[in-house]
């Protein structure tokens, strides 16, 4: 009597079929119209390439050819000729202020106004309101934000805040009032940058936090703001840009003067309140079309200026890289 032979697998399911990816498209299968598209648009990236390597490669060149460790420590001299000594250290130190002041304050009133228009947005009337201010003064050119601050800083009950001259007339300039113009050029990019942040949240998580029994204060203190970080840090350090790169408001508002000028015997506050410059209007002052007759001050000022945009680019590039999380992708 045999044995009987094993029973064959009947339960052992075949392997799946490999699944067939679809063979990318070539370029050249395309109808001549988008072929010249695409050509147009290769071009019009590789020479924007091309300028800006071009414009950093200029001033990384002559920057570093004029480019002394002393003018980093000396203040430019209170001639208008600028080619006998000096350095920028009081327009650094300037940048420095107007960009913390302008920060200060554009940052919590930024913040402030996308959750609104994100998680209240009401009245409906007034959010379309806030939503139209916000791109017009995006849109206005800081020259005429400037003049708006000087018409409104030179009253009187805003003497405080600015220089005086005799009989108690106010200028209107200081880091101050500088500063506060310099606000509304930086708040346009925090208030787009947070929103979006905000609205990148599905409402699913904002449902989870309601049903633990957060209230939606807590729900925006504890839960949207922690997740949208990137976007305000992001949004923040470009209207950081916007403020170092800008000229009219230093000029109109700040007084442009080579040397800080204090006011008063406060520390601290007694600069705020007085005038300076910025390493933009060093720069114009210094450059053949400025009176300062030292445009090799003017190239070094000017390679340090593009290594701060530069370091805030890098930094705006690390941020929106950070892994979002799982329920944001």
């Amino acid at each position: 009597m045999t044995a009987p032979e094993p029973l064959a697998a009947t339960s052992a399911s075949p392997p799946p079929a490999p699944q067939r990816t679809k063979p990318r498209e070539s370029a050249s299968t395309w109808p001549l119209v988008d072929r010249i598209g695409l050509s147009l648009c290769w071009a019009a990236g590789i020479a924007l390439c091309l300028v800006m390597g071009g414009i950093l490669a200029y001033m990384a060149v002559r920057g570093v050819q004029y480019l002394r460790p002393s003018l980093f420590f000396e203040s430019p001299t209170p001639e208008q000729d600028q080619s006998k000594s000096g350095g920028f250290l009081d327009p650094l130190l300037g940048t420095v202020l107007i960009t913390a002041v302008g920060t200060l304050i554009a940052f919590p009133i930024g913040v402030a106004t996308a959750v609104w228009l994100n998680e209240y947005r009401r009245p409906w009337g007034l959010a379309r309101a806030v939503e139209s201010g916000v791109e017009v003064v995006a849109g206005t050119p800081s020259v005429v934000l400037a003049i708006f601050g000087l018409i409104i800083f030179q009253q009187s009950y805003f003497g405080f805040l600015s220089l005086t001259a005799e009989g108690d007339a106010v200028l209107g300039r200081s880091f101050f009032t500088a500063g506060a113009m310099m606000a509304l050029i930086a708040l346009p990019l925090i208030v787009g940058s947070t929103r979006a942040g905000l609205q990148q949240i599905p409402d699913h998580v904002r449902e989870a936090s309601y049903s633990v029994g957060k209230t939606k204060a807590a729900t925006i203190r504890r839960v949207l703001l922690p997740s949208c970080r990137p976007a305000i840090a992001t949004g923040t350090v470009l209207g950081m840009g916007r403020i170092i790169g800008d000229t009219a408001i230093v000029v109109i508002l700040l007084g442009a003067s080579l040397q800080l000028q204090s006011v008063g015997d406060v520390p601290g506050l007694s600069t705020l309140k007085g005038s300076g410059s910025t390493l933009t209007s060093y720069v114009f002052n210094n450059s053949p079309a400025g009176e300062g007759q030292s445009p090799e001050k003017a190239y070094a000022a000017a390679f340090v200026l593009l290594l701060v945009v530069v370091a805030l680019n890098y930094a705006v590039n690390r941020i929106t890289s950070r892994e979002a999380p799982q329920w944001i992708r």
